[in-house]
């Protein structure tokens, strides 16, 4: 071999070495970023090195994915009223839509790492999904004739998954309401009632009572400090008889009896407040403890963020307080204080804070604020240990997804349907906070009324 030759086997050798410590090191450390094929959609770059998240098996193949979908979005799935659901597609009678549209994996229309059509909120979708199967549609219906197929998706349209609060009869049924209703009144929260009701809360330890100021239960060995007892002291907590050993006391791995932990974490308030914990979890704020990496922090939000919290962890106490555990803290300066963004600064200009204002000053009746976690984290009814309870759903993402799922769970508490719709299509109006009226005009209620009026007329022949 000559020399050249043996000079170019030689470094060769020297960058294949090289590469291959390099991939090792990529593979065995924390940084996997070399690995991305492409840019992470926003719903999912917290995690995006956690590969295991999604990629559970390296060797598997689309069931191991849909697998890994079905793991964080399947109870979403199982709770809606899926238009599309997965028996449609593996009915053979149904054999030609799946050729054209293989709706039986979540990937075939969510494609991760596709900047090009991610859309907002993370969703990956491609804009001529519906085209696939609908092409027709004008044959049918008229009224969509002319229509471009990239408008299916719009709000007050169609949705795929869960089409409640858009399919016909639903907006029949509410085509003449006000902008406004008379009655401004949310669900009260009844957490302490519902706790007390199930099977699942310790009386015995935490009987509820109020209790008095020598009766908190830290060891002597921690030390006393004045403000987070006085903070304890005004909790609802204390109020309820809960002492400071229900949080800080915690069973951890290896150990025969429960130890003392100076910072308890999110799984401390799971032990009593489990739906609450896993919606956190579900979502963009607790989405990494979920998959056991480091806390979230607001530096790395791709959203606009105030500078002097870009490193402060988001975890239960970074809203509610460590001690004092205040709803109304939470539920509007917790927000203000790490979100930056047009929508949040614009709050507290809008009308929608004049409501919050006038009832946190005790100017107008309880439950007719609206606050940011009223729209953000809104109340629903849930069933625990055979009771119903009104509870604040903790992922911030869920009705947003598209945001035409605000119009159950949100702005028809308040608003009728046409101009909750058309809110929720104006991009303007959002960044404004609503402060005005909508300046979108959606017509789908219109095409619907257009539909009864003939049929009227057909049977008046």
């Amino acid at each position: 071999m000559s020399s050249g030759n043996r000079a170019w086997w030689g470094l060769w050798l020297i960058l294949s070495a090289g590469t291959g410590i390099f991939l090792t090191m990529q593979l065995t450390g924390e940084d996997k970023s070399v690995f991305l094929p492409g840019k992470t959609s926003n719903g999912h770059y917290q995690i995006e090195l956690a590969c295991s998240a999604c990629h559970t098996d390296p060797l598997g193949g689309g069931e191991v994915l849909q697998q890994a979908c079905m793991n964080c979005h399947g109870e979403e799935l199982e709770v809606a009223d899926d238009s599309h659901p997965k028996s449609k597609f593996t009915n053979p009678r149904n054999a030609d839509r799946v050729k054209k549209l293989d709706a039986r994996k979540c990937v075939t229309c969510h494609t991760e790492h596709r900047e090009d059509i991610t859309l907002e909120m993370g969703v990956t979708l491609p804009a001529d999904f519906c085209f696939k199967c609908h092409s027709d549609v004008a044959e049918n219906r008229p009224s969509h004739q002319g229509m471009a197929f990239t408008t299916c998706a719009s709000a007050g349209c169609h949705n795929f998954h869960d089409n409640r609060g858009l399919y016909e009869d639903f907006l029949i049924k509410h085509l003449d309401e006000p902008d406004l209703h008379d009655e401004l009144k949310l669900n009260p929260l009844s957490l302490a009632d519902a706790y007390l009701a199930t099977d699942s809360y310790p009386t015995e330890r935490y009987p509820y009572r109020v209790l008095g100021d020598s009766e908190a239960d830290r060891p002597e060995s921690v030390r006393s400090d004045a403000r987070i007892m006085q903070d304890w002291m005004d909790s609802s907590h204390r109020k309820a008889g809960v002492n400071c050993s229900a949080c800080h006391e915690q069973r951890l791995d290896g150990e025969a009896a429960p130890v003392w932990v100076d910072r308890p974490g999110h799984q401390a308030c799971s032990a009593c407040h489990g739906g609450q914990a896993t919606g956190f979890l579900a979502g963009k704020h607790g989405m990494r403890l979920a998959q056991n990496l480091p806390a979230m922090v607001p530096g790395q939000a791709r959203s606009k963020m105030k500078k002097n919290v870009h490193e402060r962890e988001v975890g239960c106490v970074s809203c509610h307080g460590a001690h004092r555990f205040e709803r109304a803290h939470a539920a509007v300066d917790a927000c203000l204080g790490c979100h930056d963004d047009q929508h949040s600064l614009a709050y507290k200009d809008s009308p929608h804070f004049d409501l919050w204002y006038r009832e946190t000053n005790g100017l107008a009746e309880k439950n007719t604020g609206v606050s940011c976690a009223t729209c953000h984290l809104p109340r629903k009814t849930v069933r625990l240990d055979g009771k119903d309870m009104v509870m604040a759903e903790h992922n911030q993402n869920d009705n947003l997804r598209p945001n035409e799922k605000m119009l159950r769970s949100v702005c028809m508490q308040c608003h009728g349907l046409r101009f909750s719709i058309d809110a929720l299509a104006d991009e303007n109006l959002i960044g404004n906070n609503f402060s005005e009226k909508p300046g979108v005009y959606i017509e789908s209620l219109d095409l619907v009324k257009k539909r009864l009026d003939l049929k009227k007329d057909i049977q008046d022949l």
